[in-house]
């Protein structure tokens, strides 16, 4: 009696397993193919347009998120050069304005594992780099985010640059103190290359 219900036991698990093999070994000719993930993209060439000396026209708005819309218009030039083969790169920017001469650095820093830019900003008042703003550029358009404290309060800081042509581009810096649903932009700078 035990020989015919560990036989009929042995049989059922047979039975029950038969369908699992065969599904694992489907014929190669009707297994679907995996779908190729696109390659991802390098992007230690993104700032390159940007190489050489622009005549720079900024609007600042002097006083973001308080729901002023005095803007404050400064000229000037920035410089953009080179560094470690284009992984890197430094942008001096000079401004005038109605509050006097105004000096910044700007070091872009590509990290090859991530395939994302730093941007690391100081200005010569402050003498210090600020907290980088981390991102990467899609269709022409790079977008860099920070986390940074306001007014006592923790908010996010957007930057992006696009490029226009190859003797223009546009850069923006905006803030969101509610968590990325809404933007207020509060710097816009407009490039024209200064042509040797």
């Amino acid at each position: 009696m035990i020989k015919v219900q560990s036989l009929l036991l042995m049989c059922a698990l047979v039975a029950a397993l038969q369908p699992m093999q065969a599904f694992g070994q489907q014929n190669p000719k009707t297994r679907q193919a995996k779908p190729k993930l696109p390659a991802e993209r390098d992007g230690q060439r993104d700032f390159d347009w940007e190489f050489g000396r622009w005549k720079l026209h900024t609007k600042r708005l002097p006083h973001p998120l308080t729901g002023s819309s005095d803007w404050v218009e400064l000229d000037g030039t920035v410089e953009v050069r080179k560094i470690w083969d284009g992984r890197g790169n430094l942008a001096e920017i000079e401004l005038e304005g109605p509050t006097g001469h105004i000096e910044f650095l700007s070091l872009r820093l590509y990290n090859p594992q991530s395939r994302q830019w730093s941007l690391n900003f100081a200005s010569s008042i402050a003498g210090t780099l600020s907290q980088p703003m981390i991102g990467e550029f899609k269709n022409g358009r790079g977008e860099f985010y920070d986390q940074e404290p306001f007014n006592g309060r923790m908010i996010l800081v957007r930057f992006v640059f696009s490029f226009t042509s190859e003797d223009s581009g546009r850069s923006e810096q905006a803030f969101s103190n509610d968590g990325g649903k809404t933007w207020e932009v509060n710097w816009i700078n407009t490039y024209t290359r200064i042509k040797d």
